[in-house]
């Protein structure tokens, strides 16, 4: 859900290739199909977004309780 709001009116495709994943990967973790990403994916898709770690850390905590 982060991710997801974090990329707003921008496409799946677009973000996914400009952090260098792939579109499917990057639509697993935004359905919770991919429940644990790899850091280096989540770090790549964070600064494509403007988000840091922390940032995402903090959202998914809040998120989560």
């Amino acid at each position: 859900m982060v991710l997801r709001d974090a990329r707003g009116e921008r496409s799946m495709v677009s973000v996914a290739a400009e952090a260098g994943v792939s579109a499917e990967t990057l639509r697993k973790i935004e359905t919770g199909r991919a429940p644990t990403p790899a850091l280096f994916t989540v770090a790549a898709l964070a600064s494509v977004l403007g988000l840091s770690l922390d940032e995402i850390v903090t959202r998914c905590a809040l998120a989560a309780a």
